[in-house]
């Protein structure tokens, strides 16, 4: 029987590959096309889970490193991607990030409390480690539906037909 850890981030990569998943075969215009109201891309989607939740959570919070990390490489605003960027070199640096958490999540106990206790938004109270994943998937997944509805929006393909 498989591991608490390995379900988890079982259930964290099917997420994940569905983002990726539904965003084949779309043209760099086409990621880069705002759709909706709000003004975001699908570009500024997959950046944001790279930056904000996979780097941000795992590396920043569960393992420490500083959050010095945004003001550094320009990426307080992760939902802005650089116009001269491709799809493969986003797809490629969300996939590096989540492997890098993967890492790290298999190396740390998920009854762990985080490695960076001060600088959280809000209120928000989190307690340890399981915590921050069951999160990243309730977040990843909850973005592979808005990158659902974009793609259908695009041109007509779904990720589940009804």
């Amino acid at each position: 029987m498989a591991s608490e850890t390995e379900v988890l981030i079982d259930f964290l990569d099917s997420q994940r590959e569905h983002v990726l998943g539904i965003l084949e075969g779309l043209s760099d215009e086409q990621l880069r096309a705002s759709l909706l109201a709000s003004g975001w891309s699908a570009f500024g989607m997959v950046q944001h889970l790279a930056i904000d939740v996979e780097h941000y959570w795992v590396q920043c919070i569960v393992a420490g490193e500083s959050l010095d990390f945004f003001k550094q490489n320009d990426l307080e605003n992760a939902w802005l991607w650089r116009p001269s960027a491709t799809k493969e070199e986003l797809f490629a640096l969300y996939r590096r990030e989540w492997e890098k958490s993967n890492q790290i999540l298999r190396a740390t106990s998920f009854d762990a409390p985080p490695a960076q206790r001060d600088e959280w938004w809000g209120d928000w109270k989190v307690p340890d480690v399981r915590f921050i994943v069951l999160h990243m998937i309730e977040e990843t997944a909850c973005h592979a539906g808005h990158l659902d509805a974009v793609r259908e929006l695009t041109d007509g393909r779904q990720w589940m037909a009804l």
